[in-house]
């Protein structure tokens, strides 16, 4: 019984966490087309950083409405809206209006050059505010259906999703630039194969394109999932969240977790107000500086730019984007540390690590960078490896457990909202900082910003694991029982 409600607990937060694996995607699968869509759109440093950040600016959109409707209409509601913007989104990120190419031929329908570049820019903010509602009700859906020792781990799958997104995403863009050869983002003007022209003169439609599979098993699968049980009770659903509670923790602890959460949530919330209240000042400054420290540490702008910033010190367009896969895949196995010691050691001592480890590599690479160093990949992936298991997944760990249930998805969207206006802007001044400042002065830059998160979560952070929702919002009623450090 017990293996079976863990296998149900695991199936369930893998398709939740397919979301996250589209972040992820999208996030380097556009590294991949960047030179092209420079080259094929004639592009400023400027504009590059607007159409890559673009799909950022469509995560705050994402944020700001995700609270609300996961709150009113619930998790899995919100999960299903959301893959219906990353499906529009795959589709139409492929398939902006041509411009040019064999025109009297044409595969898909033509206009101006300013018309697909529209195109192109909205499809990807439509994608954003997918992945703006899956960022905020992913890691609160699973938090809210683990119990306090599987908690951390459980939600790391989230970001775990993320980084494998990510190395897939690198290594497609790989494989289509080899395959492509030699005429990879050539345009000839003669009639070519529907292949020919989505995977080799015009390969950022066919890396994007990658996408659409993926995006369509998220909404496919989202329908079979249930509702929240935390969520169902807080709306007069109890029968519903029993049946839910019984799969997942057998009869005794389903009952157990049930009169909790009514216990809990007995007290009337105000909304926004709620949040302002003295007992949840220090979650919500937790909530709102935590995730906007993770991205001043520059990890969008790598993501999102890695080839380029690689061929900055390798002068190899083949070999940036081989080191590219390198960077996912440190990425991925250093998730899975986190994910593997969270319980053991703790979010606390983890974030201190890591976070000390992302300040000293970035000053690495921007000293690299300074003295004409081709060796630059070596820090930078000790920073990827960093962040990976500490930054990465801890953010939604911790932001998506320091909350009361009534107002969870009000104030993790806030959270979100917080790491995805900083990741836009990070990512939207990244070429322009690189063209102005050189790579060494960005990465010096992106290190000074880490060290005051250092002293925060030493300061403010304290340490969650092993406590139910419930003790973590009673700690913050009650300071005297209040969380260790």
């Amino acid at each position: 019984m017990k293996n079976k409600a863990s296998f149900y607990l695991l199936a369930i937060s893998f398709v939740s966490t397919i979301g996250g694996f589209l972040f992820g995607y999208d996030t380097a699968i556009i590294s991949g087309c960047n030179s092209f869509l420079e080259t094929q759109y004639s592009l400023t440093a400027g504009m590059l950083g607007w159409v890559v950040s673009s799909a950022l600016l469509g995560t705050i959109l994402g944020c700001i409405i995700s609270g609300k409707v996961t709150d009113k209409y619930g998790r899995k509601k919100a999960l299903i809206l959301a893959a219906l913007f990353l499906t529009i989104s795959a589709f139409g990120s492929m398939l902006p209006p041509q411009f040019s190419g064999n025109l009297e031929s044409s595969y898909w329908i033509t206009s101006s050059v300013d018309s697909s570049f529209l195109t192109l820019i909205i499809v990807r903010i439509i994608g954003g505010i997918g992945v703006g509602i899956t960022s905020v009700v992913a890691p609160i859906y699973i938090s809210e259906l683990t119990m306090p020792e599987k908690r951390g781990k459980m939600v790391s799958l989230y970001q775990l999703s993320i980084t494998l997104g990510i190395l897939l995403a690198f290594l497609v863009d790989w494989i289509v630039l080899n395959q492509a050869g030699e005429n990879a983002g050539i345009i000839s003007g003669e009639e070519v194969s529907i292949w020919d022209w989505l995977f080799v003169e015009e390969l950022w439609r066919g890396m994007f394109g990658t996408e659409i599979p993926i995006a369509i098993l998220f909404l496919i699968l989202l329908l079979f999932v249930p509702e929240s049980p935390r969520w169902q009770v807080v709306n007069g659903q109890e029968d519903k969240a029993f049946l839910t509670m019984l799969k997942l923790e057998g009869t005794a602890q389903a009952k157990i977790q049930i009169a909790e959460i009514k216990e809990a949530s007995k007290e009337e919330t105000q909304g926004l107000k709620e949040l302002f209240k003295p007992y949840l000042r220090r979650p919500f400054l937790i909530g709102i500086l935590l995730p906007m420290f993770a991205h001043l540490s520059g990890i969008a702008a790598i993501m999102y730019f890695a080839p380029n910033i690689l061929n900055e010190s390798i002068k190899s367009v083949e070999s940036s984007f081989l080191g590219a896969v390198l960077v996912g895949l440190v990425n991925s196995i250093f998730t899975f540390v986190a994910i593997f010691n969270i319980e053991r050691f703790g979010r606390r001592k983890l974030l201190l690590i890591g976070v000390t480890g992302a300040f000293i590599s970035l000053a690495g690479v921007g000293v690299l960078f300074s003295i004409g160093s081709n060796l630059v990949i070596i820090p930078l992936l000790v920073y990827v490896a960093c962040f990976a298991f500490s930054y990465g997944p801890i953010v939604w760990v911790i932001i998506s457990e320091i909350f009361p249930t009534k107002i969870r998805g009000l104030a993790v969207s806030i959270g979100s909202f917080s790491l995805m206006v900083t990741g836009f802007f990070i990512t939207l001044t990244n070429p322009v900082l690189v063209e102005n400042i050189k790579p060494a002065g960005t990465f010096f830059l992106y290190a000074g910003l880490t060290l005051p998160a250092i002293w925060f979560i030493w300061k403010y952070v304290p340490e969650t694991k092993g406590k139910t929702l419930e003790e973590i919002e009673l700690s913050w009623k009650t300071p005297k029982k209040g969380l260790k450090k």
